[in-house]
């Protein structure tokens, strides 16, 4: 059978303290007291001792369970022998032996041990209760068959709580186990999760920025290379264009990579950014851009996100609508600000569009809190609204 460390009293129910003492010191000790006090002196004075000192261990190991110097097993051993020796004094028997059993089950290293302590302090009352009756003739008394009865029932109880503590111990060790290994693999989906989102992220922020800017490349660079011989002052401004492209490639670059902050705007200047986007826009495409841009404060991820749905949405247009006009407002309500973009293009079935770009764009609303509503039909042009919340920011 396996061993069991030492109890450590501490882990004791409180109330299961207080009751055992109280019954421990009432119905063991005090009726030891009483019965003592009218024998000879010298049997008195041995029987007081005896029980002060199983007193005094007791409340040793009960108040100092954690202190490396009180070990419960000599203390075992002394109350052993005190309940035995109270066997052989005038005013002992087998009650306090019943009432101190629980001790020896609670206290022991392991059931053996329990079973060889409660033996040795069943041997002493049995005898000394013996030998005392049999002054008058009677080898078997009331006592000793008490203290047999009481010393099997003590194995049969312990053996049995034993046995189950075992099981629930080993309950817990399996439930334990479980857990941690429960753990272990939610941790390792959340790291495999965590991957998952950042390269997402990545994904996201690379089309809504090298990718973008590198279609802006080589569109103007296919213009720049069919007006070179005939219009060199427009091929002048589409290199310069394709120059200034490149460098803002570089820039967002820098930020994935690490190397340089995360910025691209500074604080309050997202009106001014999107209108040197659009400016741009116009200019590399030719389309009429119409802009209501008010100055509005709100948080950098909001500024970014701002800038990368006006980004993605000038290059569906390029690339989709077909539209001459392009219209762009920006306006800030009490508790959220919204960028509103249209264009009078060819439209498209929103249900029907499965992008990259719109859904990347939905993602970065969503997870600032706000929505992205795209409305649009075959012939009647897209509108692209971006609401996003600006958590109390004046």
């Amino acid at each position: 059978m396996n061993q069991r460390p030492p109890a450590d009293s501490r882990s004791w129910p409180p109330t299961l303290h207080r009751w055992y003492a109280l019954v421990w010191v009432f119905l063991g000790l005090a009726p030891s007291v009483i019965g003592g006090l009218n024998d000879p002196a010298p049997q008195r004075y041995i029987a007081l001792a005896l029980l002060v000192v199983i007193g005094l261990g007791y409340a040793t190991v009960r108040c100092l369970p954690g202190n490396p110097v009180v070990r419960p097993t000599p203390y075992l051993w002394v109350l052993a022998a005190a309940v035995g020796a109270m066997a052989w004094l005038p005013g002992g028997g087998a009650a306090l032996f019943i009432v101190s059993l629980p001790q020896f089950w609670i206290l022991a290293a392991s059931p053996r041990a329990a079973t060889v302590l409660s033996g040795a302090a069943a041997a002493g009352t049995f005898a000394g209760s013996t030998e005392w009756q049999a002054e008058s003739g009677e080898f078997v008394t009331g006592n000793g068959v008490f203290t047999v009865i009481g010393y099997a029932a003590g194995i049969l109880i312990g053996t049995l709580v034993h046995r189950s503590m075992e099981e629930s111990e080993a309950r817990a060790l399996r439930l334990s186990t479980e857990l941690e290994r429960t753990q272990s693999q939610l941790a390792e989906a959340h790291r495999r999760q965590g991957a998952v989102e950042e390269r997402e992220r990545l994904a996201r922020e690379i089309h809504d920025t090298l990718a973008q800017g590198f279609a802006s490349i080589i569109v103007l660079a296919e213009a720049a290379r069919s007006t070179l011989d005939t219009e060199p002052d427009r091929t002048a401004r589409q290199l310069l264009s394709i120059e200034q492209t490149a460098r803002e490639n570089f820039a967002e670059a820098r930020v994935l990579v690490g190397s340089a902050p995360q910025s691209g705007l500074t604080p309050g200047s997202v009106a001014a950014t999107l209108r040197r986007t659009l400016d741009r826009f116009a200019e590399d495409t030719g389309l009429t851009v119409l802009a209501e841009l008010p100055e509005v404060l709100c948080d950098q991820q909001t500024r970014i996100a701002l800038l990368r749905c006006t980004q993605e949405s000038l290059a569906n247009v390029r690339k989709h609508a077909g539209a001459s006009t392009v219209s762009v407002f920006l306006d800030r309500h009490a508790d959220r600000v919204e960028l509103e973009i249209t264009d009078d293009g060819r439209g498209f079935v929103v249900e029907e569009s499965h992008g990259f770009g719109l859904d990347g764009m939905r993602k970065r609303v969503a997870e600032l809190g706000g929505e992205l509503t795209v409305t649009s039909s075959p012939g009647d042009g897209t509108r692209v609204l971006a609401a996003l919340p600006t958590n109390g920011q004046e």
